[in-house]
């Protein structure tokens, strides 16, 4: 059998683990709906079998495996144009996930700065799956020879790891099978910050919900988040270095920019001078008219979960179509002998 070449074809996903934010938005969903016009084969997943590397309520798991598939469609994933599925419905990810903790180190899975942060100071309480979850995202990712994958800053690391894996398996077995895929990391917002500390990232984990949008949030709750988010006393100055140790002021300014799909030169040039009671009601705004028919488009699609799954059910068989003949050449190559197909 000859091996396969590598088409282009993207692959990303996100947990269902709570309502996805403005930060999800910007960095990594608006990205994702663009990727639909540019000639790339996509692949975007709900990456429920990662979500339960800690414990999860179950029936709590299966709504949000819903509500995070309704805020992809409410984006404008379009499930005509892309494949959109839950990962635990291809068991394709997880059987190369183990392949793929045969082939990984542990050295390599030591370095990995978000088991650290996640498992804390109990390590040895952390289950075993978060622990080698990033092979299971490795999985994720080749099982379909994905070629480019949009990621935050915080997962390029995976990536990383991802692209170690390969290698060492195109090393062992002499064959160059498995791509070196490629993080996608641009945009003017990839890293939109807490609304309530510039320091630190937009997150859904976080305690305080003011201190980031939900995507399911309404108008008058997005206008009193903006309105109490934490800024300075001084006005927008003229220029973007004069916003250096201003990290509430520039965070604000730069969901702005990227809201309006403007520099945030430009915006400055607009409000130079101005107080934060004047910028401030303007972001409101900007965010309401943006967020609005995301939100509604997410309420209309949860009231029909059964429409959900079956849109869900018809990607999983496109994307296990793609996954089982990679996952058995796979198996192929290792020396594994199976009588029966996958």
């Amino acid at each position: 059998m000859s091996e396969p070449k590598f088409e282009p074809r993207v692959f990303s996903g996100a947990q269902p683990s709570g309502n996805l934010t403005l930060g999800n938005y910007l960095g990594a969903l608006r990205r994702w709906v663009a990727m639909q016009d540019e000639g790339l084969e996509t692949i975007y997943c709900v990456v429920d079998l990662h979500a339960i590397t800690v414990w999860q309520d179950p029936a709590k798991l299966a709504h949000a495996t819903r509500e995070l598939a309704a805020a992809y469609l409410a984006c404008g994933l379009d499930p005509a144009r892309s494949i959109l599925f839950n990962q635990s419905q291809v068991p394709a990810h997880a059987e190369l996930a183990w392949v793929f903790n045969c082939v990984a180190r542990l050295g390599w899975l030591n370095r990995m700065t978000q088991f650290k942060d996640k498992a804390g100071k109990d390590r040895e309480a952390a289950s075993a799956g978060l622990y080698v979850y990033p092979n299971l995202m490795a999985a994720d990712i080749l099982v379909y020879h994905a070629t480019h994958v949009p990621v935050g800053e915080d997962q390029k690391q995976h990536v990383e790891l991802t692209r170690d894996i390969a290698a060492k398996f195109n090393h062992d077995f002499g064959t160059p099978f498995f791509p070196l895929a490629e993080p996608i990391i641009e945009g003017a917002a990839t890293r939109v910050m807490s609304l309530r500390d510039g320091s630190k990232k937009m997150s859904k984990s976080d305690p305080s919900d003011m201190s980031r949008i939900n995507l399911s949030d309404d108008a008058d709750a997005i206008a009193q988040k903006i309105r109490r988010a934490r800024t300075d006393s001084a006005p927008l100055p003229d220029s973007l270095t004069l916003l250096a140790d201003r990290p509430e002021a520039r965070n604000l300014l730069t969901i702005y920019s990227a809201l309006a799909e403007r520099p945030p030169e430009t915006v400055l040039e607009e409000f130079a001078g101005a107080p934060f009671s004047v910028f401030k009601p303007a972001l409101a705004e900007l965010a309401v008219a943006r967020l609005g028919p995301i939100t509604a488009r997410m309420t209309e699609l949860m009231a029909d979960p059964a429409e959900i799954d079956r849109i869900l059910g018809d990607g999983a068989d496109r994307a296990a179509a793609i996954a089982e003949p990679i996952l058995a050449r796979t198996y192929e190559i290792v020396g594994l002998v199976r009588s029966r197909p996958i």
